[in-house]
């Protein structure tokens, strides 16, 4: 149930804390005094859109908050998303909007997104507007009406998951039944794609060791030149003596002094380590340069090879190893284009079998949504009874249609508005005023099916007046004492059937229009209904029909 809305900087409502009450809840006001923005910030609060133009002028940010009561700590949406009611089952959601467009959302003080909040709140309250009437007028909407009140997720579940086989095969076949000239364009293409790749016999790596070699072989002289003078210093010549002979002449000095001391014994071991050193040092720089061979051919060769790199990697990816899988790639496809023909008859085969089990699957789903329907069309004819349409007869049509994803049925809603006229659909037959009512009963009927503890109806009265009006708050009346209903409204007879009556009033202060949501006391509420009725003329007559009014809904809802 929700406990307490308080709203900040909404349109004109600067702040306002509107505490509800149990049972049946109306709001009414001038037309334009701000009802429709209390409607506003449900939704918002809810996870709904909004928009930067919903934010009070001068103010940086909206502020919207919603406590619940009695929340169950199972209910769909909580533990998902990481949120549980407090001990006493009350949940609080909260909603910042920023002028930059940002929002910030929380749950019991946990941050969530604007969609987890659209999803808890969802289980929470359900705001039914005053153009839900016309969702009437489209028929592809009968349906879900439909599977909501007949609970059929499951069945439905299982005739998608056929469907969804049925049109992968599908696909499959309409993709190897392509045009014979396309195809044998594509197998051409391949062709020659898998054979330019081929021949170039491309090796993982090589790549790397080619980049090297180039650099090599592009710098020979100065290679050879860097390892020449370095083995010449090593090893020196004929005239010069080398770094190797010189520390061997060193170690030998040192040898005669070395047991002179243990000092001088290192000295003496470390120049015997270093010329040995040097000398394996002098001697691989001597085979490196004994391996190099530079050849103008071979310089030629790795050139051409990495040209031919790069212009392949231009056609078939950025590396030896992407080309390599394109190859495969061009591979798997050119073969299955090749048995294109025995896989389109085994997978023609199996599209018969997913057929009929599609078909199985859709009069499973079609048996029971039938069932269903017979319920709906009792539950609906006794809640339009109740509403005064007695002689309105509603019934739920079936046709049969090609397999899709919703099932094999179009199901649309019909209706005779007098006796001995033929049922007709909906929208061409029903006023504003019937649609009302009959949407009404819907709304009650799938409500009944759900968990959800609030509902509002944002003057889903329109077209409705007189005998009509009456039967339409005595409904909500009803559906009060097993669900919180909080309703706008213009009619006097839903006001006075509501348990709580708020007023929405608009002023001016400083300059600023400013919007108050006010509790109406008894005698306020004779006031209010009496305006409601004969406008700014409030006379004591039209106060007196107004405790009248109060009085017959009291006696009323004693009896409910």
């Amino acid at each position: 149930m929700l406990e307490l809305l308080h709203i900040e900087n909404i349109a004109v409502i600067e702040e306002a804390d509107i505490r509800f009450r149990p049972g049946f809840n109306a709001l009414t006001g001038e037309t334009g005094a701000g009802k429709s923005i209390v409607i506003d910030a449900m939704g918002a609060v809810l996870g709904g859109r909004t928009s930067r133009e919903l934010i009070r002028t001068g103010a940086d940010k909206a502020f919207v908050s919603a406590e619940f009561s009695h929340v169950p700590a199972d209910l769909p949406g909580l533990s998902e998303n990481g949120v549980a009611p407090d001990e006493d089952g009350t949940l609080l959601l909260q909603r910042e909007i920023f002028s930059d467009g940002k929002n910030a959302c929380r749950a019991n003080g946990r941050p969530i997104t604007v969609a987890q909040l659209r999803q808890i709140g969802a289980e929470l309250l359900n705001i039914h507007g005053q153009h839900d009437g016309t969702a009437l007028l489209d028929e592809e909407q009968h349906g879900a009406y439909l599977d909501r009140f007949g609970r059929t997720e499951s069945v439905l579940a299982a005739y998608r998951k056929e469907y969804e086989a049925m049109a992968d095969l599908k696909a499959q076949i309409r993709a190897l039944r392509m045009d014979e000239a396309e195809k044998a364009r594509r197998m051409d293409s391949l062709r020659f794609q898998i054979d330019e790749l081929e021949r170039a016999e491309l090796v993982p790596g090589e790549e790397e060791e080619l980049t090297q070699r180039r650099n090599i072989l592009r710098n020979g002289e100065k290679f050879m030149s860097a390892l020449s003078g370095a083995e010449y210093c090593l090893f020196g010549d004929d005239s010069s003596a080398g770094a190797v002979n010189q520390l061997r002449d060193a170690e030998e000095a040192m040898g005669t002094i070395r047991t002179l001391g243990d000092d001088l014994a290192e000295l003496y071991a470390r120049l015997g380590q270093l010329r040995s050193e040097a000398y394996d040092l002098a001697e691989t720089i001597r085979d490196k340069r004994a391996e190099f061979e530079f050849s103008p051919e071979e310089l030629d060769a790795v050139e051409s090879r990495a040209d031919q790199l790069y212009r392949l990697k231009k056609k078939y990816g950025a590396t030896v190893e992407e080309m390599l899988a394109y190859l495969d790639k061009c591979r798997a496809e050119l073969g299955a284009m090749e048995t294109a023909d025995d896989t389109l008859l085994l997978l023609e085969r199996n599209l018969k079998k997913a057929e009929t089990a599609v078909r199985t699957a859709g009069a499973e789903l079609t048996r029971v949504r039938k069932e269903a329907a017979k319920a709906l069309e009792d539950r609906i004819q006794r809640e339009l009874r109740d509403l005064d349409m007695k002689k309105i007869r509603f019934a739920i049509d079936f046709a049969e249609k090609e397999p899709a994803a919703d099932g094999c049925d179009t199901i649309r809603f019909l209706m005779s508005a007098n006796v001995g006229e033929d049922l007709r659909p909906i929208a061409k037959i029903a006023s504003g005023g019937e649609l009302a009512r009959i949407m009404l009963a819907l709304k009650n009927v799938l409500a009944e099916q759900e968990s959800i503890g609030t509902l509002v109806f944002d003057e889903v009265d329109t077209g409705v007046s007189g005998r009509a009006a009456q039967k339409v708050a005595e409904k909500l009346a009803q559906v009060s004492r097993r669900k919180q209903v909080l309703c706008v409204t213009h009619l006097p007879q839903l006001a006075a059937m509501a348990d709580t009556h708020f007023s929405v009033e608009k002023g001016e202060e400083k300059g600023r229009t400013f919007t108050h949501v006010v509790l109406l006391d008894r005698e306020a509420r004779k006031a209010e209904l009496a305006r409601i009725t004969g406008g700014s003329q409030v006379t004591e007559a039209l106060l007196e029909s107004a405790g009248e009014l109060l009085d017959a809904a009291e006696a009323y809802r004693k009896l409910i």
